[in-house]
């Protein structure tokens, strides 16, 4: 039976073919992205991206956790990039339970309450400049650009929060 982890190694070989080689740890256009872990967000082709030009972060709902912000003060202190942006999205998972109902869906099913919060939200807007504020707030990093955006899954248009 093949499986899907068969499926990547198999595509790995494949993409050996166009491996563009040996690059620079430092991303290329000194940039950071932060972006949710949402499958249905092709973030290098949306951004103009090429392997070698950002450092990308993801997790669920792009959410600026302590572990994004240890994340960004590495990419900006070791390797020098500065510019920071954020791509959040429509019709977000966690937009689809709060943080309480969550956690008692992982309880229920596991035995264990999570010791961390979801992070829902209902406003991807309001979420995206809570995530820029964190960014900005935050002592130890070095950004002197820092800009939110929104993509639309349906349409496939990324548009600049303000």
């Amino acid at each position: 039976m093949v499986t899907e982890i068969d499926r990547m190694l198999a595509a790995n070989r494949e993409w050996l073919a166009q491996f563009p080689g040996d690059l620079p740890v430092a991303p290329a256009r000194g940039v950071a992205v932060v972006a949710c872990m949402d499958s249905r967000m092709p973030l290098f082709g949306m951004l103009g991206l090429a392997v070698g030009d950002a450092h990308v972060i993801r997790n669920a709902g792009g959410v600026v956790t302590d572990d994004t912000l240890r994340s960004l003060a590495v990419s900006q202190h070791l390797l020098g990039t500065r510019a920071i942006v954020l791509v959040h999205h429509t019709d977000c998972g966690l937009q689809k339970a709060s943080d309480d109902e969550f956690a008692d869906l992982v309880e229920s099913r596991t035995g264990h309450r999570p010791p961390w919060s979801a992070r829902a939200f209902d406003d991807v807007d309001a979420d995206v400049r809570e995530s820029i504020g964190v960014i900005t707030a935050a002592p130890y990093l070095l950004s002197t650009e820092v800009r939110g955006t929104v993509y639309d899954v349906a349409t496939g248009q990324l548009r600049e929060v303000s």
